[in-house]
């Protein structure tokens, strides 16, 4: 007789338990993984509303509806074919207990980083960045940063734990390189003066064609092996509304999605997706565009470092 519990499921409402449908692994250091999937349900350092730590089951949720392709237009290729990923599910910590969060996200990265896997981390609120970008330094060295937001997050009036404050600490501890690292959606106030940042606000970004805003972000990296992070705040509330800190006025999922296409080729080590709260968007689309942007990093990620001698089409 057929077992009817093992058949494949590509519908895109049933068993939305892990992302894109990938294999969980509770250890995912000694996996064959190259890519693993960590959720991060953190909100404790929000400065407005909370609800990120809802985040990662959202996103993969809604990530259900992008797995039944096959290959994810418009790329040539398909993804699960070349690279294989699991989900580890979310990182548990002690209810409240910043810290321990923290010091438990920089050794789990730690772990899967010396193991050779490449995280997609799902936020959880911004401050999440911060842990991994300590592991990631401990293997890469000072690197590139590549960062999606409304918000520049270089703020040093913040508490020790404040999603607002993280890239104040990075480039002081010696993490990121301010000089190979860019700001695009930005559109809240920041002191410009020695800044460092490269910074393509939301009005220009709406304004300039694509290829000119992939130019500047490719000559600003360089070749120093980059992390992106992506706060879906950096899409306008019309397209993202399920976020803490929305601000009207910025880009639109279609520009995104075409700008990070056209950094194929980046040394992208590490990313990550945040500051999904899906409580306050009742049509799941804010989950939906962080589920396709963690997409469309994983194809990044796996032309440069699985596909970057080969010629494919399938």
């Amino acid at each position: 007789m057929k077992n009817i519990f093992q058949q494949v499921d590509n519908s895109i409402y049933s068993n939305a338990m892990t992302f894109l449908r990938q294999p969980l692994s509770t250890n995912p250091v000694n996996s064959d993984a190259d890519i693993v999937i960590l959720g991060l349900p953190f909100d404790m350092a929000t400065t407005g509303r909370s609800g990120a730590r809802m985040g990662p089951t959202a996103i993969r949720q809604a990530s259900v509806n992008l797995a039944w392709e096959g290959k994810r237009f418009p790329w040539p290729f398909s993804l699960t074919r070349h690279t294989n990923i699991v989900d580890a599910g979310d990182l548990v910590y002690s209810c409240g207990d910043a810290a321990q969060f923290c010091d438990l996200v920089e050794a789990a990265a730690s772990q899967l980083l010396a193991a050779n896997k490449t995280i997609l981390a799902l936020g959880g609120d911004h401050f999440v960045t911060l842990p991994l970008l300590r592991a990631y330094a401990k293997k890469f060295g000072k690197m590139a940063l590549i960062h999606f937001d409304a918000h520049t997050d270089t703020y040093s009036n913040g508490s020790k734990y404040d999603h607002g404050t993280m890239f104040f600490h990075a480039p002081n501890e010696g993490i990121i390189d301010k000089d190979a690292s860019i700001q695009i959606g930005i559109r809240t106030n920041y002191k410009k003066k020695d800044h460092g940042f490269e910074v393509i606000d939301a009005p220009q970004a709406n304004d300039l064609g694509v290829e000119e805003i992939t130019q500047r972000i490719r000559e600003r990296v360089k070749n120093l092996p980059v992390y992106l992070t992506f706060d879906i705040d950096c899409l306008d509330p019309a397209f993202a509304p399920g976020t803490g800190t929305p601000v009207c006025g910025g880009l639109t999922t279609d520009k995104v999605l075409k700008i990070l296409r056209g950094l194929s080729g980046l040394n992208i080590i590490g990313m990550d997706v945040v500051e999904v709260a899906p409580s306050y968007d009742n049509s799941d689309v804010t989950a939906l565009a962080a589920a396709t942007i963690g997409v469309e990093l994983m194809h990044l990620w796996t032309t440069k470092h699985k596909l970057a001698h080969k010629s494919v089409n399938k």
